[in-house]
């Protein structure tokens, strides 16, 4: 299904007292307790005063059951000869373990700041299954704030973006300010008294920070700062969004649509499963939608960044070999990549680039290469997207997909490369309908029956010790564990040996972020 403008209402049924309960549930696990906010806009963090957090870390673990920690302790001794449990794409008790344990703790992307560049603008995101409202306030400051009034817990935000000074329930008409602080609710003087208004603002995310403009959040006060947790992330990703000195801005507002896949089959794909380009899509290249043959596009570059975030790029074996270069953006555009934000060794690697896919763990992915919605008429084009893959239950996600423009683009480049994006990765879109397909039938045999009786295992052996031509390359310019060729597994093995890492740590306890 294809969502835009406002997200679909609540129908006044049975449903409701149902929507009610599960929310009330969530919200009495919640604490109210003072944490500190990150915000920045750069690698350089500003910190704000949090006005009340939305969780407290002690709160937002729970213990596997005995279950969830077998599938994880297979995870750990599958991967050493390339396999994992099938029963991580779909079993529930793993996906309510995961809400807490992975979507309760990690890093998350939320949005990019070119969305919210007025003061009073908001958008409205989740983080797991729970709704957030992004602001930028009266003061500049970006906030995120759990959607759910403190009087009781009733949503307060029903479109999916807009500008507002403040935000009224329409229970109870409780008010708030954009940054979150309750500013009154009627009949105050009667109602409440001399209690305090500081203490009872909306909850909000324990931490958040900006890189590039791209917005995230964590609800663990725990966590690492942003640019820990990406480690060696950071170099790939100042790489695509500083290459140009202006930055970069969205292109319109994300698609959204439902896939009844799990969200983990996302983030695998685009971890760098490069290998299924010649079967699944096979018919792009018939259409002459992508100029690099496919044999020549599996020559390139695996990385795993740093433990769970991995990356693969599409990349001549020489420096002097024919492009595309600088992932297929016009000529007129790279004449502005420079290296004012970013190393020479970054702007190389940039140039000779003709594809760039990676995902940030868990559920944050990145693509840019040249494409065309029709290679009979018009020639390929760069275009870059960012994507989340938002988890709506153990067999269904819902993917949030937005094109992304560097400044300096004309608006002819920026209406081109949004045109070529629609016609490949969109909701119609050749490379989409081709990849989610498979998705749903991962998820299927994940939860069967047969899948827990077998103990059915899935295959990740490729680039293994002795297992095809993937060779380590030990002369790369950036960091993490790289390799030649993209007939390699290492990607995903790297996503899902932090997966299972995540899992089992406890509060306050974290995976290392650097190899």
């Amino acid at each position: 299904m294809y969502y835009a403008g406002k997200t679909a209402n609540l129908s006044f049924s049975g449903e409701l007292s149902t929507w009610i309960s599960a929310l009330s549930e969530r919200i009495t696990s919640r604490s109210s307790s003072e944490l500190p906010t990150t915000f920045s806009s750069g690698s350089r963090a500003r910190r704000f005063p949090a006005r009340s957090a939305c969780m407290n870390p002690a709160a937002n673990e729970t213990v596997l059951s005995p279950r969830v920690q077998e599938l994880m302790d297979r995870i750990d001794t599958g991967l050493l000869d390339g396999k994992i449990p099938s029963a991580i794409m779909g079993n529930p008790e793993v996906y309510q373990a995961e809400l807490r344990k992975i979507f309760g703790r990690a890093w998350v992307y939320l949005a990019h700041e070119s969305e919210i560049e007025a003061n009073g603008d908001y958008v409205v995101r989740k983080i797991g299954e729970d709704s957030f409202v992004v602001t930028r306030d009266e003061i500049g400051t970006i906030n995120v704030l759990f959607d759910a009034c403190r009087h009781r817990g009733v949503q307060i935000c029903r479109s999916d973006s807009g500008n507002s000074s403040h935000f009224r329930c329409p229970y109870h008409g409780w008010t708030y300010s954009s940054d979150g602080s309750l500013v009154g609710a009627p009949l105050w003087k009667n109602a409440f008294g001399n209690m305090s208004k500081e203490k009872n603002g909306l909850a909000r995310a324990a931490q958040v920070e900006s890189f590039h403009g791209l917005v995230f959040a964590t609800l663990d006060a725990s966590a690492p700062p942003l640019r820990e947790y990406l480690g060696g992330m950071a170099w790939y990703l100042d790489l695509i969004f500083g290459l140009d000195k202006d930055g970069v801005e969205v292109l319109g507002k994300p698609q959204r649509f439902i896939v009844d896949a799990n969200w983990k089959s996302g983030a695998d794909n685009f971890s760098g499963d490069d290998y299924h380009l010649g079967t699944l899509h096979k018919s792009v290249w018939s259409i002459g939608a992508f100029p690099v043959p496919f044999s020549e596009n599996m020559m390139g570059y695996h990385i795993q960044a740093s433990p769970g975030h991995s990356l693969s790029f599409s990349m001549a074996e020489y420096a002097d070999e024919p492009g595309p270069n600088f992932f297929g953006f016009p000529e007129s555009l790279a004449e502005h990549f420079d290296s004012v934000n970013i190393s020479p060794e970054q702007l190389e690697v940039a140039r000779r680039s003709r594809v760039f896919v990676g995902n940030v763990f868990p559920n944050f992915s990145i693509l840019a290469l040249p494409m065309t919605e029709d290679g009979a008429n018009h020639a390929p084009t760069g275009i870059l997207t960012i994507r989340t893959w938002q988890p709506k239950g153990p067999g269904q996600i819902e993917i949030w997909n937005w094109f992304v423009g560097y400044k300096n683009m004309t608006p002819e480049q920026k209406e081109r490369t949004y045109q070529a994006g629609l016609g490949t990765f969109s909701l119609g879109g050749s490379f989409e309908m081709d990849d989610t397909e498979p998705w749903l039938s991962v998820t299927k045999n994940g939860g069967s029956v047969a899948a827990e009786v077998l103990d059915f295992e899935l295959n990740y052996e490729m680039g293994m010790p002795g297992i095809g031509m993937a060779t380590p390359v030990s002369d790369w310019p950036g960091p993490g564990k790289v390799f030649w060729t993209r007939y390699e597994e290492g990607v995903q093995r790297n996503m899902y040996q932090f997966y299972a890492d995540m899992m089992r740590k406890g509060p306050g306890e974290w995976p290392e972020f650097e190899f």
